[in-house]
């Protein structure tokens, strides 16, 4: 992680950036994100307008980027998988 700065000493937490955070995983982790369709928006600014109180599932990347967006946690999971992406729980 060439000129991130994460550093622990003796009775110190460790220092970790939200950029660094965001970095961790890029290109091989993602994450399901369950979702109501009035927040899809926020995350996938092209989608068109939907009908409000819709559950939707969206594929995200580890920092956040989104990917996919379905009606199925399975078919997130499924597109994952064709993207070669590990999948992790966020809680």
């Amino acid at each position: 992680m060439t000129g991130h700065r994460i550093s622990a000493k003796m009775g110190h937490k460790p220092e970790i950036t939200q950029a660094d955070l965001a970095a961790l995983g890029g290109g091989e982790v993602a994450y399901v994100r369950a979702m109501r369709s009035d927040d899809v928006q926020r995350f996938f600014p092209n989608a068109p307008a939907m009908a409000p109180g819709q559950k939707l599932f969206a594929l995200l990347s580890a920092d956040g980027s989104p990917i996919v967006l379905t009606d199925s946690r399975d078919v997130a999971l499924s597109s994952a998988w064709e993207h070669e992406l590990t999948t992790v729980s966020v809680h």
